[in-house]
Protein backbone atom coordinates (compact mmCIF):
# COMPACT_ATOMS: atom_id res chain seq x y z
CA UNK A 1 0.00 0.00 0.00
CA UNK A 2 1.19 3.13 -1.61
CA UNK A 3 1.91 6.50 1.07
CA UNK A 4 1.72 10.22 0.30
CA UNK A 5 4.56 12.11 1.91
CA UNK A 6 4.20 15.58 3.80
CA UNK A 7 6.29 18.25 3.03
CA UNK A 8 8.49 18.15 5.81
CA UNK A 9 8.80 14.42 4.92
CA UNK A 10 10.06 15.35 0.98
CA UNK A 11 12.60 18.11 2.05
CA UNK A 12 14.85 15.82 2.97
CA UNK A 13 14.98 13.65 0.09
CA UNK A 14 15.06 17.14 -1.98
CA UNK A 15 18.00 18.54 -0.12
CA UNK A 16 19.95 15.79 -0.37
CA UNK A 17 23.25 15.31 -1.79
CA UNK A 18 26.57 12.93 -1.66
CA UNK A 19 28.05 15.67 0.46
CA UNK A 20 25.22 15.85 3.49
CA UNK A 21 22.58 12.47 2.87
CA UNK A 22 19.73 12.74 5.01
CA UNK A 23 19.94 9.74 6.91
CA UNK A 24 19.77 9.23 10.81
CA UNK A 25 21.38 6.44 12.49
CA UNK A 26 22.44 4.68 16.06
CA UNK A 27 25.80 2.66 16.14
CA UNK A 28 24.73 -0.12 19.25
CA UNK A 29 26.91 -2.32 20.70
CA UNK A 30 26.35 -6.13 21.56
CA UNK A 31 27.15 -8.72 24.38
CA UNK A 32 26.14 -12.21 22.67
CA UNK A 33 24.88 -14.64 24.75
CA UNK A 34 27.49 -16.14 27.36
CA UNK A 35 27.18 -19.82 25.44
CA UNK A 36 27.60 -18.30 22.06
CA UNK A 37 30.01 -19.63 19.35
CA UNK A 38 32.74 -18.02 17.78
CA UNK A 39 30.34 -18.16 14.54
CA UNK A 40 27.48 -16.19 16.47
CA UNK A 41 27.65 -13.42 14.52
CA UNK A 42 27.74 -15.15 10.72
CA UNK A 43 24.62 -17.26 11.91
CA UNK A 44 23.02 -13.96 13.13
CA UNK A 45 23.20 -12.31 9.64
CA UNK A 46 22.14 -15.70 7.83
CA UNK A 47 18.89 -15.39 9.75
CA UNK A 48 18.77 -11.62 9.31
CA UNK A 49 18.83 -12.01 6.16
CA UNK A 50 16.39 -14.47 5.94
CA UNK A 51 13.67 -12.16 6.62
CA UNK A 52 12.81 -11.46 2.95
CA UNK A 53 9.69 -9.62 4.19
CA UNK A 54 8.86 -6.51 5.07
CA UNK A 55 6.62 -3.87 6.00
CA UNK A 56 6.31 -0.61 5.57
CA UNK A 57 8.33 1.97 5.44
CA UNK A 58 10.85 -1.35 5.33
CA UNK A 59 9.34 -2.68 2.22
CA UNK A 60 8.94 0.71 0.29
CA UNK A 61 11.43 2.89 -2.24
CA UNK A 62 10.40 6.65 -2.96
CA UNK A 63 8.33 7.32 -6.02
CA UNK A 64 9.28 10.30 -7.63
CA UNK A 65 8.80 12.85 -11.17
CA UNK A 66 11.80 14.76 -12.29
CA UNK A 67 13.38 14.07 -8.61
CA UNK A 68 10.57 15.36 -6.97
CA UNK A 69 9.21 12.76 -4.35
CA UNK A 70 5.73 11.61 -4.63
CA UNK A 71 4.94 8.57 -2.80
CA UNK A 72 6.65 5.61 -0.98
CA UNK A 73 5.58 2.23 -2.92
CA UNK A 74 6.43 -0.91 -2.17
CA UNK A 75 8.80 -2.74 -4.24
CA UNK A 76 9.02 -6.62 -5.15
CA UNK A 77 11.80 -7.99 -3.50
CA UNK A 78 13.88 -6.96 -0.85
CA UNK A 79 18.15 -7.15 -2.11
CA UNK A 80 19.00 -8.57 1.62
CA UNK A 81 22.71 -8.42 0.77
CA UNK A 82 22.71 -4.47 -0.12
CA UNK A 83 20.37 -4.19 3.22
CA UNK A 84 22.07 -6.64 5.93
CA UNK A 85 25.57 -6.22 5.57
CA UNK A 86 29.03 -7.97 7.99
CA UNK A 87 31.87 -5.96 8.94
CA UNK A 88 35.26 -7.09 10.86
CA UNK A 89 37.44 -4.89 12.12
CA UNK A 90 40.38 -5.24 14.66
CA UNK A 91 39.28 -4.15 18.03
CA UNK A 92 35.70 -3.10 18.71
CA UNK A 93 37.08 -1.59 22.42
CA UNK A 94 39.13 0.55 20.64
CA UNK A 95 35.98 3.18 20.43
CA UNK A 96 38.41 6.11 18.63
CA UNK A 97 39.09 3.41 15.77
CA UNK A 98 35.80 1.89 15.89
CA UNK A 99 34.03 5.59 15.64
CA UNK A 100 36.18 6.18 12.42
CA UNK A 101 35.23 3.31 10.75
CA UNK A 102 31.57 4.17 11.40
CA UNK A 103 32.11 7.27 10.20
CA UNK A 104 33.10 5.99 7.03
CA UNK A 105 29.86 4.36 6.94
CA UNK A 106 27.70 7.28 7.81
CA UNK A 107 29.08 9.61 5.11
CA UNK A 108 27.74 7.59 2.04
CA UNK A 109 23.90 8.01 1.06
CA UNK A 110 21.23 5.37 0.32
CA UNK A 111 20.68 3.97 -2.42
CA UNK A 112 18.23 5.86 -3.62
CA UNK A 113 16.28 2.80 -5.85
CA UNK A 114 16.16 0.49 -2.78
CA UNK A 115 13.95 1.19 0.33
CA UNK A 116 16.12 3.65 2.48
CA UNK A 117 17.44 1.85 4.99
CA UNK A 118 20.35 -0.68 6.42
CA UNK A 119 21.97 -2.84 9.14
CA UNK A 120 25.63 -3.25 8.99
CA UNK A 121 26.69 -6.25 12.08
CA UNK A 122 30.20 -5.40 12.94
CA UNK A 123 32.62 -7.83 14.77
CA UNK A 124 36.13 -8.56 15.98
CA UNK A 125 36.59 -12.11 15.73
CA UNK A 126 38.39 -11.24 19.68
CA UNK A 127 35.52 -10.58 22.02
CA UNK A 128 32.21 -11.93 23.17
CA UNK A 129 30.58 -8.38 21.66
CA UNK A 130 29.62 -6.93 18.45
CA UNK A 131 27.88 -4.09 17.13
CA UNK A 132 25.31 -2.74 14.58
CA UNK A 133 25.29 0.06 12.82
CA UNK A 134 21.90 0.61 11.63
CA UNK A 135 20.45 3.99 9.19
CA UNK A 136 17.19 4.59 7.89
CA UNK A 137 16.66 7.61 5.61
CA UNK A 138 14.94 10.70 8.02
CA UNK A 139 11.54 10.96 5.27
CA UNK A 140 10.89 7.69 7.00
CA UNK A 141 10.94 9.27 10.42
CA UNK A 142 12.17 11.55 13.42
CA UNK A 143 13.80 10.50 16.63
CA UNK A 144 10.72 10.01 18.19
CA UNK A 145 9.59 7.30 15.58
CA UNK A 146 13.02 5.93 14.99
CA UNK A 147 12.41 5.35 19.07
CA UNK A 148 9.32 3.77 18.98
CA UNK A 149 10.60 1.62 16.15
CA UNK A 150 13.90 0.80 18.00
CA UNK A 151 11.79 -0.19 20.77
CA UNK A 152 9.60 -2.82 19.01
CA UNK A 153 12.59 -4.55 17.70
CA UNK A 154 14.03 -5.62 21.19
CA UNK A 155 12.83 -7.79 24.38
CA UNK A 156 13.36 -7.15 27.96
CA UNK A 157 14.39 -11.00 27.88
CA UNK A 158 16.75 -12.88 25.43
CA UNK A 159 14.43 -14.29 22.79
CA UNK A 160 15.83 -17.64 20.89
CA UNK A 161 12.49 -18.41 19.26
CA UNK A 162 10.14 -16.13 17.45
CA UNK A 163 12.49 -13.47 16.97
CA UNK A 164 11.22 -10.85 14.67
CA UNK A 165 13.44 -7.84 13.72
CA UNK A 166 11.73 -4.54 13.35
CA UNK A 167 11.57 -4.46 9.21
CA UNK A 168 9.47 -7.68 9.39
CA UNK A 169 7.30 -6.52 12.09
CA UNK A 170 3.53 -5.97 11.40
CA UNK A 171 3.23 -2.22 12.59
CA UNK A 172 -0.26 -1.84 11.20
CA UNK A 173 -1.86 1.48 12.24
CA UNK A 174 -5.25 1.29 14.11
CA UNK A 175 -8.38 2.51 12.66
CA UNK A 176 -9.14 5.84 14.06
CA UNK A 177 -12.32 7.01 14.63
CA UNK A 178 -13.44 9.03 11.41
CA UNK A 179 -14.48 12.71 11.71
CA UNK A 180 -17.19 13.80 9.98
CA UNK A 181 -16.03 15.55 6.53
CA UNK A 182 -17.87 18.88 7.79
CA UNK A 183 -16.17 19.09 10.99
CA UNK A 184 -13.11 17.96 9.82
CA UNK A 185 -12.34 20.40 7.51
CA UNK A 186 -13.93 23.16 9.14
CA UNK A 187 -11.20 22.33 12.70
CA UNK A 188 -8.65 21.87 9.84
CA UNK A 189 -9.17 25.59 8.71
CA UNK A 190 -9.55 26.77 12.29
CA UNK A 191 -6.19 25.27 13.23
CA UNK A 192 -4.29 26.54 10.39
CA UNK A 193 -5.82 30.15 10.56
CA UNK A 194 -4.94 30.25 14.39
CA UNK A 195 -1.34 28.84 13.47
CA UNK A 196 -0.97 31.46 10.67
CA UNK A 197 -1.82 34.25 13.20
CA UNK A 198 0.60 32.95 15.51
CA UNK A 199 3.31 32.54 12.76
CA UNK A 200 2.55 36.31 11.87
CA UNK A 201 2.81 37.45 15.56
CA UNK A 202 6.20 35.39 15.77
CA UNK A 203 7.46 37.40 12.74
CA UNK A 204 6.45 40.76 14.53
CA UNK A 205 8.24 39.97 17.42
CA UNK A 206 11.15 39.09 15.63
CA UNK A 207 11.03 42.25 14.33
CA UNK A 208 10.60 44.13 17.23
CA UNK A 209 13.60 42.09 18.40
CA UNK A 210 15.19 43.59 15.03
CA UNK A 211 14.79 46.94 15.93
CA UNK A 212 15.79 46.51 19.39
CA UNK A 213 12.70 47.12 20.91
CA UNK A 214 12.28 43.79 22.43
CA UNK A 215 15.10 41.98 23.33
CA UNK A 216 13.37 39.26 25.32
CA UNK A 217 12.50 37.07 22.73
CA UNK A 218 14.05 33.71 20.51
CA UNK A 219 16.99 34.58 18.65
CA UNK A 220 16.46 36.13 15.21
CA UNK A 221 17.37 33.71 12.07
CA UNK A 222 20.87 33.38 10.45
CA UNK A 223 22.72 35.56 13.41
CA UNK A 224 24.54 32.43 14.51
CA UNK A 225 28.17 32.67 15.09
CA UNK A 226 30.82 31.67 11.87
CA UNK A 227 33.47 28.72 13.56
CA UNK A 228 35.27 26.36 11.65
CA UNK A 229 32.73 23.65 11.86
CA UNK A 230 29.98 25.40 10.12
CA UNK A 231 29.91 26.44 6.33
CA UNK A 232 28.87 24.73 3.35
CA UNK A 233 28.44 21.08 4.44
CA UNK A 234 31.30 18.79 2.28
CA UNK A 235 31.30 14.71 2.05
CA UNK A 236 33.71 13.22 4.98
CA UNK A 237 32.26 12.69 8.64
CA UNK A 238 33.77 12.52 11.82
CA UNK A 239 32.35 10.87 14.61
CA UNK A 240 32.48 10.32 18.37
CA UNK A 241 30.66 8.72 21.77
CA UNK A 242 30.33 9.45 24.59
CA UNK A 243 28.65 8.20 28.24
CA UNK A 244 27.31 9.99 31.21
CA UNK A 245 25.08 8.55 33.89
CA UNK A 246 22.07 10.02 34.09
CA UNK A 247 21.50 9.80 37.72
CA UNK A 248 24.26 12.07 38.09
CA UNK A 249 22.41 14.69 35.48
CA UNK A 250 19.03 14.07 37.14
CA UNK A 251 20.92 15.02 40.85
CA UNK A 252 23.11 18.08 39.07
CA UNK A 253 19.27 19.10 37.63
CA UNK A 254 17.93 19.59 40.48
CA UNK A 255 21.04 20.77 42.20
CA UNK A 256 21.45 23.58 40.11
CA UNK A 257 17.49 24.19 39.76
CA UNK A 258 17.93 23.41 36.33
CA UNK A 259 16.34 21.06 34.03
CA UNK A 260 18.23 18.18 32.55
CA UNK A 261 18.16 19.25 29.32
CA UNK A 262 19.46 22.70 30.68
CA UNK A 263 22.47 20.80 32.61
CA UNK A 264 23.51 19.03 29.15
CA UNK A 265 22.84 21.96 27.02
CA UNK A 266 25.35 24.03 29.59
CA UNK A 267 28.03 21.03 29.07
CA UNK A 268 28.08 20.85 25.33
CA UNK A 269 28.04 24.45 25.32
CA UNK A 270 31.56 24.65 27.06
CA UNK A 271 32.57 21.44 25.60
CA UNK A 272 31.95 22.91 21.81
CA UNK A 273 34.10 26.66 22.76
CA UNK A 274 37.04 24.32 24.21
CA UNK A 275 37.19 22.24 21.20
CA UNK A 276 36.49 25.46 18.53
CA UNK A 277 39.74 27.26 20.85
CA UNK A 278 41.91 23.84 19.80
CA UNK A 279 41.12 25.98 16.65
CA UNK A 280 42.23 29.05 17.17
CA UNK A 281 38.46 30.29 17.35
CA UNK A 282 37.88 33.09 19.49
CA UNK A 283 34.36 34.42 20.55
CA UNK A 284 32.71 37.77 20.20
CA UNK A 285 29.36 36.43 20.51
CA UNK A 286 27.39 33.02 22.21
CA UNK A 287 27.20 30.22 20.28
CA UNK A 288 23.48 28.99 19.18
CA UNK A 289 21.68 25.68 19.16
CA UNK A 290 18.80 24.34 17.49
CA UNK A 291 16.71 22.26 19.54
CA UNK A 292 13.83 20.14 17.58
CA UNK A 293 10.18 19.84 19.41
CA UNK A 294 8.26 17.27 19.06
CA UNK A 295 4.84 18.15 17.80
CA UNK A 296 2.90 15.01 17.93
CA UNK A 297 -0.19 14.72 20.50
CA UNK A 298 0.26 12.57 23.67
CA UNK A 299 -0.21 8.68 22.20
CA UNK A 300 0.28 9.79 18.45
CA UNK A 301 2.40 6.89 16.93
CA UNK A 302 2.32 8.23 13.26
CA UNK A 303 5.52 7.54 11.44
CA UNK A 304 7.31 10.60 9.09
CA UNK A 305 8.04 13.64 10.38
CA UNK A 306 6.01 16.03 13.01
CA UNK A 307 8.58 18.21 14.41
CA UNK A 308 9.87 22.16 14.84
CA UNK A 309 12.98 23.37 15.03
CA UNK A 310 13.72 26.44 16.77
CA UNK A 311 17.40 28.29 17.55
CA UNK A 312 18.50 28.55 21.12
CA UNK A 313 21.43 31.26 22.31
CA UNK A 314 23.87 29.77 24.58
CA UNK A 315 26.43 31.57 26.97
CA UNK A 316 28.43 34.34 26.32
CA UNK A 317 31.25 36.60 28.46
CA UNK A 318 31.18 33.94 31.58
CA UNK A 319 34.11 32.08 32.53
CA UNK A 320 32.27 30.85 36.04
CA UNK A 321 30.28 27.59 34.82
CA UNK A 322 27.49 28.17 37.04
CA UNK A 323 26.72 31.77 36.05
CA UNK A 324 26.99 30.52 32.68
CA UNK A 325 24.46 27.76 33.10
CA UNK A 326 22.39 30.44 34.75
CA UNK A 327 22.14 32.55 31.11
CA UNK A 328 21.94 29.64 29.29
CA UNK A 329 18.47 29.13 31.19
CA UNK A 330 17.30 32.34 31.06
CA UNK A 331 17.59 32.32 26.80
CA UNK A 332 16.20 28.30 27.48
CA UNK A 333 13.17 29.56 29.20
CA UNK A 334 12.96 32.19 26.50
CA UNK A 335 12.22 30.40 23.49
CA UNK A 336 10.18 27.92 25.75
CA UNK A 337 7.67 30.86 26.42
CA UNK A 338 7.27 31.72 22.68
CA UNK A 339 6.67 27.87 21.98
CA UNK A 340 3.79 27.91 24.94
CA UNK A 341 2.31 31.17 23.32
CA UNK A 342 1.45 29.73 19.87
CA UNK A 343 -0.05 27.09 18.32
CA UNK A 344 2.16 24.02 17.71
CA UNK A 345 1.56 24.69 13.72
CA UNK A 346 3.07 28.24 14.13
CA UNK A 347 6.66 26.54 15.11
CA UNK A 348 6.22 24.18 12.03
CA UNK A 349 5.73 26.64 9.44
CA UNK A 350 8.30 28.96 11.07
CA UNK A 351 11.34 25.80 10.95
CA UNK A 352 9.63 25.33 7.19
CA UNK A 353 10.64 29.02 6.00
CA UNK A 354 13.85 29.34 7.79
CA UNK A 355 15.03 25.71 6.68
CA UNK A 356 13.92 26.38 3.21
CA UNK A 357 16.19 29.49 3.22
CA UNK A 358 18.74 27.29 4.77
CA UNK A 359 18.67 24.69 2.15
CA UNK A 360 18.37 26.72 -0.64
CA UNK A 361 21.95 28.88 0.29
CA UNK A 362 23.51 24.92 0.70
CA UNK A 363 21.91 23.89 -2.81
CA UNK A 364 23.75 26.90 -4.53
CA UNK A 365 27.09 26.34 -2.57
CA UNK A 366 26.87 29.97 -0.79
CA UNK A 367 26.39 28.27 3.13
CA UNK A 368 29.67 29.42 4.06
CA UNK A 369 28.84 33.23 2.95
CA UNK A 370 25.86 33.48 5.66
CA UNK A 371 25.80 33.22 9.10
CA UNK A 372 24.46 29.61 10.09
CA UNK A 373 20.84 29.07 11.73
CA UNK A 374 22.72 27.38 14.80
CA UNK A 375 26.13 25.87 15.60
CA UNK A 376 24.85 22.67 17.40
CA UNK A 377 21.95 20.55 17.04
CA UNK A 378 21.06 19.31 20.49
CA UNK A 379 18.44 16.63 20.83
CA UNK A 380 17.30 14.42 23.67
CA UNK A 381 15.30 11.31 23.45
CA UNK A 382 14.09 8.95 26.48
CA UNK A 383 14.57 5.52 25.67
CA UNK A 384 13.66 2.06 27.47
CA UNK A 385 14.89 2.16 31.23
CA UNK A 386 15.62 -1.32 31.12
CA UNK A 387 17.98 -3.51 30.07
CA UNK A 388 17.01 -4.54 26.15
CA UNK A 389 17.81 -7.83 24.10
CA UNK A 390 18.12 -7.51 20.60
CA UNK A 391 17.49 -11.45 19.74
CA UNK A 392 19.40 -13.52 22.70
CA UNK A 393 22.49 -10.44 23.09
CA UNK A 394 22.57 -7.81 25.54
CA UNK A 395 22.35 -4.14 24.27
CA UNK A 396 25.14 -2.39 26.42
CA UNK A 397 24.70 1.24 24.70
CA UNK A 398 22.69 2.68 21.82
CA UNK A 399 24.29 6.05 20.16
CA UNK A 400 22.48 8.28 17.98
CA UNK A 401 24.23 9.43 14.91
CA UNK A 402 22.52 12.01 13.27
CA UNK A 403 22.43 14.31 9.76
CA UNK A 404 23.97 17.79 9.63
CA UNK A 405 21.76 20.35 9.07
CA UNK A 406 22.18 23.20 6.38
CA UNK A 407 25.12 25.63 7.59
CA UNK A 408 27.14 22.58 9.37
CA UNK A 409 28.16 22.30 12.91
CA UNK A 410 27.94 19.61 15.21
CA UNK A 411 24.92 17.23 15.99
CA UNK A 412 24.96 15.97 19.32
CA UNK A 413 21.76 13.64 20.29
CA UNK A 414 21.17 12.11 23.38
CA UNK A 415 19.35 8.68 24.06
CA UNK A 416 18.81 7.66 27.86
CA UNK A 417 19.19 4.23 28.06
CA UNK A 418 19.27 2.25 31.10
CA UNK A 419 20.11 4.79 33.49
CA UNK A 420 22.60 6.30 31.03
CA UNK A 421 23.04 9.18 28.72
CA UNK A 422 24.51 7.27 25.51
CA UNK A 423 25.58 10.34 23.58
CA UNK A 424 26.44 10.63 19.69
CA UNK A 425 28.49 13.21 18.36
CA UNK A 426 29.17 13.74 14.25
CA UNK A 427 30.52 16.81 12.44
CA UNK A 428 31.69 17.23 8.96
CA UNK A 429 35.39 16.88 9.08
CA UNK A 430 37.03 19.10 6.65
CA UNK A 431 38.10 21.71 9.06
CA UNK A 432 39.05 19.46 12.14
CA UNK A 433 40.53 15.78 12.58
CA UNK A 434 38.53 14.81 15.36
CA UNK A 435 35.49 14.56 17.91
CA UNK A 436 37.01 12.51 20.17
CA UNK A 437 38.37 15.65 22.22
CA UNK A 438 35.18 16.81 22.49
CA UNK A 439 33.43 14.04 23.83
CA UNK A 440 36.35 14.63 26.49
CA UNK A 441 36.11 17.98 27.06
CA UNK A 442 32.17 16.89 27.45
CA UNK A 443 32.90 14.69 30.17
CA UNK A 444 34.90 16.92 31.93
CA UNK A 445 32.61 19.77 31.44
CA UNK A 446 29.87 17.67 33.45
CA UNK A 447 32.37 17.11 36.42
CA UNK A 448 32.91 20.90 36.51
CA UNK A 449 29.15 21.79 36.80
CA UNK A 450 28.55 18.70 39.10
CA UNK A 451 31.32 21.17 41.61
CA UNK A 452 30.93 24.71 40.53
CA UNK A 453 28.31 25.39 43.63
CA UNK A 454 30.65 24.13 46.11
CA UNK A 455 33.78 26.10 44.39
CA UNK A 456 33.34 29.10 43.00
CA UNK A 457 37.06 29.43 41.54
CA UNK A 458 36.60 27.22 38.96
CA UNK A 459 36.94 28.40 35.20
CA UNK A 460 35.50 27.15 31.84
CA UNK A 461 38.87 27.80 30.16
CA UNK A 462 40.20 24.88 32.75
CA UNK A 463 38.67 22.52 30.73
CA UNK A 464 41.05 19.77 29.52
CA UNK A 465 43.81 20.86 32.10
CA UNK A 466 43.39 17.88 34.56
CA UNK A 467 40.11 18.92 36.43
CA UNK A 468 39.32 15.81 37.69
CA UNK A 469 41.74 15.97 40.87
CA UNK A 470 39.97 15.17 43.98
CA UNK A 471 38.44 18.11 44.96
CA UNK A 472 37.24 19.05 48.15
CA UNK A 473 34.37 20.84 48.92
CA UNK A 474 34.52 24.30 51.14
CA UNK A 475 31.42 22.73 52.98
CA UNK A 476 33.25 20.01 53.95
CA UNK A 477 33.44 19.37 57.90
CA UNK A 478 37.12 19.08 57.89
CA UNK A 479 37.77 21.86 56.49
CA UNK A 480 35.08 24.11 58.42
CA UNK A 481 36.72 23.15 61.27
CA UNK A 482 40.28 23.54 60.85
Amino acid sequence: MSKKLKFLDKTFWITESEDNPKHVATLQLLKMPDAAESDYVDKLLVELRAFEQATAPFNCRVSSVLGYPIKFVPVAQLDMKYHVQMHVVDDLNNKPALNIFVASLHETWLDRDKPLWQFHLIKDNNTQQFALYIKIHHMCGDGSTLIRWFQAGYSQSPVDEGFIPVWAMDRTQKKQHKTHWFKAMFGGLWGFLIAVKDLIWIWFRLLLKLLRINKDYMPLPFTGTKTVLTGQVKKGRAVATLDIDFKRVKTLSKRLRASANEVMLCVFDIAVHRQLTDYGQTFEKALYTNMPINLRRPGETTYGNKIAIVPVELAHGHTDPYLRLREIIENHRKVKKAAKSSHPASFSYYTLLIQTYAIMFEMLGLSSWVKPIANILVSNMPGPTDIMYFKDSQLLATYPISTITPGGGVNITMVTYNGQANIGLVCCNNNIDSLEPLAIYCLEAFDMLEKCVDDPNLNIEDVGKNINEEFVSIVNDKVLSS
